[in-house]
Order: C-alpha cells, then structure tokens, then sequence
C-alpha cells in the first residue's frame, strides 16, 4: 500500500462532493475561504482524468437556480447509472431541498419531479446508494434548527421518497459523519453531535462507535468491535476497498485536532486496523474527499489549519483550503513501484520506453487549476 502521486494544482475545495463514473471522478461545488458565498451562482464541476491524473472545469450552459444548483457546500452526490444525484447543501444564505440530477453524458442538470415523504432541507448529511436506491442519513435540519438521526430513502426508478421507520436504537443526531454500505448494511461513522441532542447547543461530542442499518429488516445494530478504533471525529472520508471500510483524515473539535491517519474496519470480524502506508501520506486535514476506482484511492482538497496558527493564541486558527490530488495504490504493480524507483533517486529516463515517461510526466507535472496560495491575493 503506497502513496504514490502528490500534485498540486487541482481545484481548491472544500466540503465538495465527489463520485466516480468510469475512469472519471466529478466532484461538485463546496468552498473556498476567501470566496462569497452569499450569491447564488451556479454550481461549478470539476473533473478528474484518472489516466492522466489531469483536471478540468466543466463548460456549463447559461443556467441559474432553481434549475441548475446553485455554488454550495454540505451537499452530498451518488452516482447512479451515468447520472449524479445532488441533495441537500448549502451557501451562506439558504439551505437546499431540491433533488438535482446532472447527466454526464449530455452535461445537463435536471430537477427530477419526486413524491412522498420529502425529507427537509439539510447538510453535514450522509447519502449512499444500494441498488436503485439512495438513502439519506442524519445532517442539521435548517427548519428545525436540529441535529437529525432520520433516514429516508429514494427509489431513484419511481422517483419516490420514503421515510424509513428502523428498529432499534439509532445512531445519536449527527451531522458531517459517514455512511457507507457494504452488502446489505448502511455502516455510520463519526460525526459531530451535541451533549443536549437534538438541540445544537455548541456542546459538541464525537462519538467513536460504528453503527449500521441492516438494509433487509431496517434494524440499527452497534456491533462489539476488537482492536483500537479511530478517536471519534467528523468530516473524515470513508471509503470501500477489497470489502473492508477504511476512514481517512477528519477533526474533533473538543481536542482541536486534524487527522491524516489512516483505519481500516473488517465487517466480517469487526476488528479496527490503524494502516501504516509507504510514500508520503497527505498532510492533516478535514473536508477533503476520498474516491475509489480499482485499486487505488484518489484524495484531493480538505483544509487545516496553517502551521503559522499560534497554539497559545485565542484567537481561531487560520485555516489553509488545499488543492492538492493525492493517490493511495492498495496493489502497487511492480511498474509503478520502479517508476517511483526512478523518481526517489533522480534516474535517467533517456532510455525508458515513451509511454512510460509520459506516465512519469503526469505523476510529477502539477494542474493548473488553481494558483498557489503564495500567488492569490
């Protein structure tokens, strides 16, 4: 397992949402600190060459909100067939209810006519998809200025939204957790809660244990777990590979701590894993996101706070939104792991065949997406 790119130059997001269709990755909106997000602009798209590890900022039509989403952060995005599903998010004015689909065949949004039981307006929610289905957990609810620990569900053929009446005891309110499914179970992890749930007091608390909704008989299940689990955090990435749940990175407010840690969560024996990965890992952050094609895992934006944040001053740390695009290989083949041979120690490439040299191009050769931050003003 190694880190095996690190470029810089991709879009500068944070709290994005991100899903792979094919040999792409589309990651839709979030923020940046020194933007206005009071305007309800439209929805930028940034996508991601997995091959040749390139970015590119989708042309969109001259569109506007409601029919096309506006810039938002918060939000989720599941893919489904060749379309992505847009729920919930916010900007610094108003939240969202409006389901969104963007065709990435035609590049058009859509607002799919939906009925039944619509949940409210959220973000810091979860969505993941089984099947024909998406379910949608947890989030701050905007009407009812409370943490939510609901889960409704989407039948994305009939276009119409159920609410999920489980037995047992659900994970505690939550917003900006994970929810991950593996075979018939939707896994929650993380999040931040509050000491007087539902209510967002600003009493936070992280709570460590991993919960999952057995999707057969819509029953909530806490397992008993063996080794030592993550510390409880909230806007950490979860991912699947090879069948295990694996969490990346994240923050607890009550410990003022980022993490670039990486866990790793057998369902079949319920045993945590701490992973130590070769190469160089990506510095501590949270917001960030984590997605998978193959065997490799494809990580980029997030933000943390700088390393000129004095710990001793009271005031809030200055934070750094990152525009970096990071890849963890599960299964480095023995090229990969020469090219990075070539590159550890400075090797002449003269010789090497030229479509391997290109493939060492565009594992060293920045985007340009963005301007460094040292060049922004």
């Amino acid at each position: 397992m190694h880190w095996i790119v690190a470029l810089e130059g991709g879009p500068r997001r944070v709290n994005h949402a991100s899903v792979s269709i094919g040999e792409f990755i589309y990651s839709f909106g979030g923020y940046c600190s020194f933007e206005n997000y009071r305007v309800s602009r439209p929805i930028d798209i940034h996508v991601l060459n997995t091959n040749t590890l390139r970015w590119s900022l989708m042309p969109m039509k001259d569109q506007k909100y409601p029919q096309v989403p506006f810039q938002r952060y918060g939000h989720t995005a599941v893919a489904y067939e060749n379309k992505v599903y847009i729920f919930g998010g916010r900007n610094d004015e108003m939240v969202c209810d409006i389901l969104f689909c963007y065709d990435t065949r035609t590049n058009e949004w859509s607002t799919p006519s939906v009925s039944g039981n619509l949940p409210g307006a959220r973000d810091g929610h979860s969505a993941c998809i089984k099947d024909h289905y998406m379910y949608i957990f947890g989030g701050f609810e905007e009407a009812i200025d409370q943490f939510s620990c609901d889960v409704h569900c989407l039948n994305l053929k009939t276009m119409q939204w159920h609410f999920i009446h489980t037995l047992g005891t659900p994970p505690s309110y939550r917003d900006f957790h994970t929810a991950t499914v593996i075979n018939d179970r939707m896994y929650i992890y993380g999040g931040r809660g509050d000491v007087h749930s539902p209510y967002h007091s600003q009493e936070e608390i992280y709570c460590p244990k991993i919960v999952y909704l057995d999707l057969r008989t819509n029953q909530w299940v806490m397992p008993a777990t063996i080794g030592k689990h993550p510390i409880g955090r909230r806007s950490h990435s979860a991912f699947v590979y090879n069948g295990l749940l694996w969490i990346f990175g994240g923050f607890n407010g009550i410990l003022d701590l980022h993490f670039n840690d990486l866990h790793c969560f057998d369902p079949i024996r319920n045993i945590w894993q701490n992973i130590e990965t070769h190469g160089t890992k990506p510095k501590i952050r949270r917001r960030q996101s984590c997605v998978v094609i193959g065997s490799k895992m494809f990580l980029f934006g997030g933000t943390c706070p700088s390393s000129n944040s004095s710990s001793n001053s009271s005031a809030p740390a200055l934070l750094i939104d990152y525009n970096d695009t990071h890849v963890l290989d599960f299964s480095p083949s023995l090229k990969t792991l020469s090219i990075l041979a070539v590159l550890k120690y400075n090797l002449d490439q003269s010789e090497l065949p030229r479509e391997v040299r290109f493939e060492i191009r565009m594992m060293v050769q920045e985007n340009a997406i963005s301007r460094p931050l040292s060049n922004m003003g």
